[in-house]
């Protein structure tokens, strides 16, 4: 978590008071992930304090929202740059470097939402970055299972209540361009775009499920991989989801070893 000791102290409070009441060891640490000097010191904490690190959720991203030739150059490569290298790398890069240091399974978690059929328009920043993120993550399931170190990647979907995603969400920087597109053909394309989200996502349909998906995988039990040069025929791309009732469907990412 960022400035655990500024604007986000009331958060960390919050942990506080979550792990005193339910009686579990939960605790917010200072970490930014644009910033390889922060995920350093607290993957360090981390394993100093307890011995190791067994589990990473990867789940840095801000959304941006609005017609793709509206957004500068600028504005995309930062979008690439906050969910992707080479500063959220940082983070499965220090935890496969804690890892290998203490041989033992670790799993990387990565939620993604990259697959193009599916991905609505005016999210065109966002979901570019994305596809780069889970294509990394599927590289990370590769290059890392001889390590000991499983990767699976999570797809949960939209979710239009319990977070700030939406709320947050950033614009294209070029207002004339957008101005164009409010004028012309698209004019409220956006405001149906968004309804169209809210229509689609379930009432009841609540945020921890994704939580409770990454907890389901980190229950598995991991497997030792052995060298071999035969992988599945998806050369370890898979999806998994969560259902709008809360269940949810994940597969391992971590390509299959033979013999």
């Amino acid at each position: 978590m960022r400035e655990t000791t500024g604007r986000n102290s009331v958060h960390v409070k919050a942990v506080q008071e979550y792990a005193t009441t339910h009686k579990v060891d939960l605790h917010a640490i200072e970490l930014d992930v644009s910033s390889q000097e922060s995920v350093d010191a607290a993957v360090r904490t981390i394993v100093e304090e307890n011995g190791r690190l067994d589990v990473i959720v990867h789940n840095a991203g801000h959304m941006v929202f609005g017609p793709a030739e509206a957004f500068t150059p600028e504005q995309f490569a930062e979008l690439y740059d906050v969910n992707v290298p080479e500063h959220t790398a940082g983070q499965p890069r220090c935890a496969a470097a804690a890892a290998k240091a203490r041989p033992r399974s670790c799993w990387s978690g990565c939620q993604a939402a990259a697959w193009p059929e599916v991905t609505p328009p005016y999210l065109s920043p966002y979901f570019t970055a994305k596809a780069g993120m889970d294509a990394l993550a599927v590289q990370y399931a590769r290059e890392l299972a001889l390590w000991g170190i499983e990767t699976s990647i999570i797809v949960p979907g939209a979710f239009t209540k319990g977070t700030n995603h939406f709320a947050h969400a950033g614009g294209p920087a070029d207002k004339q361009r957008l101005a164009e597109y409010e004028a012309g053909p698209y004019n409220g394309y956006g405001q149906k775009i968004q309804e169209a989200f809210a229509a689609v996502v379930p009432d009841d349909a609540d945020v921890s499920a994704v939580a409770g998906a990454i907890a389901k995988v980190c229950r598995c039990t991991v497997r030792q991989t052995t060298v071999s040069s035969a992988y599945r025929s998806d050369a370890g791309r898979s999806r998994g989801g969560v259902r709008g009732d809360g269940s949810s469907s994940v597969r391992d990412a971590t390509p299959r070893a033979s013999g």
